[in-house]
């Protein structure tokens, strides 16, 4: 299957699929005589993983290295669990991150609210975003 066969069909770009060849995702194919990619059929199916992949939030080097396990004849699910596992607890780190900056900025944003600017001296740079002294 040619490249714009496989770009219409995998709903990507043929740029996004030399990229995925290059990057070691994608075998290289097999040359026609005229010197075009010849697509194997299983390339769809290859593609469409590493958009579901990609859509549970795995990098490109970790969906290489799941696909690296799978090409050498093993089953990648320990490694896949143990991805997904790490990126939840990314996530979770993440989140409890952002409700703390959350939380300061709605403080900011009182402080803001509550801030007439005709006290504002020439002294301070903006008495919102300045941690008031306790």
């Amino acid at each position: 299957m040619r490249i714009g066969d496989l770009a219409a069909m995998s709903g990507l770009t043929t740029k996004t699929i030399r990229f995925y060849e290059e990057s070691g995702l994608l075998p290289a194919p097999p040359r026609t005589p005229g010197g075009y990619r010849n697509y194997p059929d299983q390339s769809a199916a290859r593609l469409a993983f590493i958009r579901d992949a990609q859509g549970a939030g795995l990098t490109l080097a970790e969906i290489r290295s799941v696909l690296d396990l799978r090409d050498s004849g093993q089953a990648p699910c320990g490694h896949v669990t143990a991805l997904i596992d790490r990126r939840l607890e990314d996530i979770e780190r993440r989140l409890e991150e952002l409700a703390k900056t959350r939380d300061e900025l709605r403080g900011v944003a009182r402080r803001a609210a509550e801030t007439d600017p005709a006290t504002c001296t020439q002294d301070n740079i903006c008495t919102i975003l300045t941690t008031p002294a306790k």
